[in-house]
C-alpha cells in the first residue's frame, strides 16, 4: 500500500514495489534481506518484545574517583588538555576546542584571564607538521559556576579554547595541534577526518550515546565505542552527571534523596574536566557533536543555567542559523541533522520552533536524503522513568517534523534502550519516523527497569511533567486499545522493542533509502549486536509536504 502525508493525516493513494525487499535489495556489495536476513522496517509493524532483564549484568555503575589515572591533569602551565573536535554545518569546516589552565573551586578564586593565551590551530595534511601547514586563530572564554549560599564552593574554569578551520577538503585526513606557539605551549599531533561531500552517494559510520556519566560502565560504553570506529559521535545530551555531587564532592546516586535539604541544585564542576580528559581519547580524533539534557542545567547564581554546556562544547549554532546553542543542524555526507532542545522554548511562538521551520524548508532532500531529528527526553517511551514528560514538546513540534519527513528519532535521558515501530501521534504510520532510545551510556543512576505498562506501574498524570520546562500537556490516551487510559495495559504497539542494558548504537546509512541501525550491549563483544534493523525510507510513499507559502523549500511534496 501507498500512503501520503497531507496536512498530518495518511491517505492510501497507491501500491509500492514491497517485493524488492523481500527478494533482496543489492547495493553498495551488500545484500539486504527481509526474511531469513536482518529485518527491515517494511517487514514491519512488529509484534513488540520485551528482553527480560539480566539480573546476572548490573554492570558498575560507580564513578570513577579523582585519583583515577585517566581523569587526572598530565599536563603543565598552560598545555592543552581535553581536546575535542566538532564539525561545522558542511564538510569544508570543524571546530577544535581546548582548555589551558586549571581550574579553581573554593571560597577565592580568581578567574584566569582567556587573553593571556592564544588560540591556535595549525593543522595540514602531512603528518610532520613541518611542511604544507596552515595555522588559524580563534577565541577563548572562561565561565563561573557561583552559588549565593554560604559554605557552597564556587568554581572557575581553565581557559577554554575554540577555533573554525575553514576551507577543508572533504573525506581527507588532517593532523593538526593546538595551543600558544609564543609561548611554546603546543599539543602533540593529533588528526581528524573531514566529512563526505553531502550527496545522496556520501554517508559517515556514526556512532550514538548518550547519558554517559563517567562511571566504570562508561569507560566499557566508549571502549566499544572506539573499536567499532565511527566517523562521528552524537552524543544525544547528560555528558558528566557533575550535578550528582555537592560542591565539596560528594556524590549520590540520587541528588534529591541524599541532598534533599541544600538550598539549589549544586554541582562539582570539575567533574567536567575529569570527563574531557577521559573522553579526549575518542574526542581528539573524532568529532563529537552535543546536545543538552536535564544534568546539564546546572542552576546558579542569578538564574544561569547551562554554562559549562554553552562554554565547553563548540556549536556550529551561527552557522546554521541558530541563535542559542541549545539547537542547531548541520550536514554530515547526504544526512541532515536537526538537533533539538528539551529544555528551552519549543512552543509554536518561540525561537526555537520559527528557526525549525526556517532550516526544514531549506533541506534539500535530493542532497541530503536523510533527516535525523535529536534531543535528549524522548517522546515515545513505554518505561516508568520519564514517561510522558515532556508531551507538551511532541505536541508543538511533532506535526511539523512528520510533515518534512524525518526519518530517524535519537533521544536518551531514560536508562534503558527503546526502538519504536513508525509512529506518528501514538498511531502506527508507514511514514511516522523510527524513535530510538538510547539513554543507556552507562551513567550511576543506573538502568531503568519498570514499565508503565506493568501492573501498578503507571504513573499518576500530575507527576509527569518535567519540572524544569513545566506545562501539562499528557492526557489519557484517545484511540486504540489503551483508549481512555493513561498507560496501555500491555508493551504498545507503537514500541517494537526494549531491554535494560547499557551500551551504544551504530548508525550506518548504506544509500538513499537504507541505513542500518545496530544496538551494542556492554555485556557482549564490540561486535556483536543486542538489536538490528534496516530502516528504510520511502520517499516515493510518503512524499515531503508542501511548507506554507511563506517558506521556501528546496524540493516541493509531489
Amino acid at each position: 500500500m501507498m500512503f501520503k502525508r497531507e496536512g498530518g493525516s495518511v491517505i492510501l493513494i497507491g501500491f509500492y514495489c514491497y517485493v524488492l525487499i523481500l527478494l533482496g535489495f543489492v547495493f553498495g556489495g551488500e545484500i539486504v534481506k527481509g526474511d531469513g536476513g536482518i529485518p527491515t522496517t517494511l517487514d514491519g509493524p512488529f509484534t513488540p518484545v520485551t528482553v527480560p532483564l539480566d539480573e546476572s549484568f548490573r554492570g558498575n555503575a560507580v564513578d570513577l574517583p579523582s585519583d583515577d589515572p585517566r581523569v587526572r591533569r598530565t599536563v603543565n602551565g598552560f598545555q592543552p588538555e581535553q581536546i575535542s573536535i566538532s564539525l561545522s554545518t558542511t564538510h569544508d569546516s570543524v571546530w577544535i576546542s581546548w582548555v589551558t589552565g586549571d581550574y579553581q573551586i573554593g571560597d577565592n578564586i580568581k578567574p584566569l584571564n582567556p587573553e593571556s593565551v592564544a588560540s591556535v590551530v595549525e593543522y595540514g595534511k602531512v603528518k610532520s607538521m613541518k611542511k604544507q601547514t596552515q595555522k588559524t586563530e580563534g577565541y577563548s572564554l572562561i565561565y563561573n559556576q557561583l552559588y549565593p549560599f554560604k559554605g557552597l564552593q564556587n568554581y572557575t574554569s581553565g581557559i577554554i579554547h575554540h577555533v573554525r578551520l575553514t576551507g577543508l577538503s572533504p573525506d581527507t585526513v588532517y593532523y593538526y595541534r593546538c595551543g600558544d606557539p609564543s609561548i611554546k605551549s603546543m599539543s602533540g599531533v593529533f588528526h581528524f577526518k573531514t566529512m563526505p561531500v553531502s550527496s545522496p552517494k556520501n554517508y559517515p559510520k556514526i556512532g550514538i550515546v548518550g547519558d554517559l556519566g563517567l562511571t566504570y560502565n562508561t569507560t566499557s560504553t566508549v571502549s566499544h565505542l572506539i573499536q567499532n570506529q565511527p566517523d562521528l559521535v552524537l552524543l544525544v545530551g547528560d555528558a558528566t552527571y557533575a550535578n550528582l555531587y555537592l560542591t565539596n564532592g560528594t556524590g549520590s546516586d540520587c541528588y534529591s534523596c541524599s541532598f534533599s535539604n541544600t538550598p539549589i541544585h549544586e554541582t562539582y564542576q570539575p567533574r567536567w574536566d575529569f570527563w574531557g580528559r577521559f573522553m579526549q581519547r575518542l574526542t581528539s580524533k573524532v568529532p563529537i557533536m552535543a546536545i543538552e539534557g536535564n544534568h546539564e542545567i546546572e542552576e546558579q547564581v542569578d538564574n544561569t543555567t547551562f554554562a559549562a554546556y554553552s562554554a565547553r562544547f563548540a556549536f556550529p549554532s551561527k552557522e546554521s542559523g541558530s541563535k542559542s546553542t541549545m539547537y542547531y543542524s548541520f550536514n554530515a555526507g547526504g544526512i541532515h541533522f536537526i538537533m533539538l532542545g528539551g529544555y528551552i522554548a519549543y512552543d509554536k511562538s518561540s525561537d526555537q520552533y520559527k528557526w525549525l521551520q526556517r532550516d526544514l524548508a531549506n533541506v534539500n532532500r535530493e542532497v541530503t536524503p536523510w533527516l535525523v531529528g535529536v534531543w535528549h527526553p524522548p517522546w515515545y517511551n513505554t518505561y516508568v522513568s520519564h514517561y510522558k514528560e515532556v508531551e507538551c514538546m511532541r505536541v508543538a513540534m511533532e506535526e511539523l517534523l512528520y510533515n518534512a519527513g524525518v526519518d530517524i528519532i535519537f533521544n536518551g535521558h531514560v536508562h534503558a534502550y527503546e526502538r519504536t515501530n513508525r509512529v506518528y501521534n501514538y498511531t502506527l504510520d508507514p511514514c511516522g519516523p523510527v524513535h530510538i532510545t538510547v539513554g543507556d551510556g552507562g551513567n550511576r543512576e543506573k538502568m531503568a527497569v519498570k514499565h508503565a505498562d506493568e501492573p501498578g506501574n503507571c504513573p499518576e498524570p500530575s507527576t509527569t511533567p518535567d519540572s524544569f520546562m513545566g506545562g501539562f500537556c499528557a492526557t489519557n490516551f484517545t484511540s486504540g486499545p489503551a483508549s481512555g487510559n493513561f498507560c496501555w495495559d500491555r508493551q504498545p504497539e507503537y514500541s517494537a522493542y526494549r531491554e535494560s542494558s547499557f551500551g551504544h548504537g551504530i548508525l550506518e546509512v548504506k544509500n538513499e533509502t537504507h541505513a542500518l541501525w545496530t544496538w551494542h550491549r556492554n555485556q557482549d563483544m564490540y561486535n556483536e549486536s543486542g538489536d538490528q534493523i534496516f530502516i528504510v525510507r520511502e520517499p516515493e510513499r510518503c512524499p515531503v509536504v508542501k511548507a506554507k507559502p511563506t517558506l521556501k523549500l528546496w524540493r516541493s511534496a509531489k
